[in-house]
């Protein structure tokens, strides 16, 4: 699993590719939950078109990252692409009704600057 991160305007996109599950290395994660912070960015876009699985680790840190972003005033998050094993997980967590959540790149960002909702883009 990788996650790269790159800020677009006032938007911060966490890329991942690969598995997402249980086990994966907590410190490079808590690093990149530190990028994060450091940034201070109140909108994020979190890319999961390249995900193919997640356990409870991924859950726990997008959740962790879903938190931080919506305490700031203004704070912004939405998932993007979701492919449908991804999705089942979700739905079974019940994520699927807090996450905002866009099935591509556009609407998400158009979501995040307020000009689209994104639950309507599933």
């Amino acid at each position: 699993m990788t996650i790269e991160l790159n800020q677009i305007d006032d938007v911060c996109v966490l890329r991942f590719e690969g598995r997402f599950t249980t086990g994966s290395d907590p410190e490079y994660l808590r690093g990149k939950s530190d990028e994060l912070k450091q940034l201070s960015c109140g909108k994020v876009l979190v890319d999961f078109r390249e995900v193919i699985s997640i356990g409870s680790t991924a859950i726990g840190f997008i959740v962790a990252v879903y938190s931080s972003v919506t305490k700031m005033p203004d704070g912004r998050f939405v998932l993007v692409g979701a492919q449908p094993r991804v999705r089942e997980v979700l739905d079974l967590t019940r994520l699927s009704t807090i996450l905002p959540m866009a099935g591509d790149i556009a609407s998400g960002m158009a979501a995040l600057r307020g000009t689209a909702s994104a639950h309507g883009n599933r």
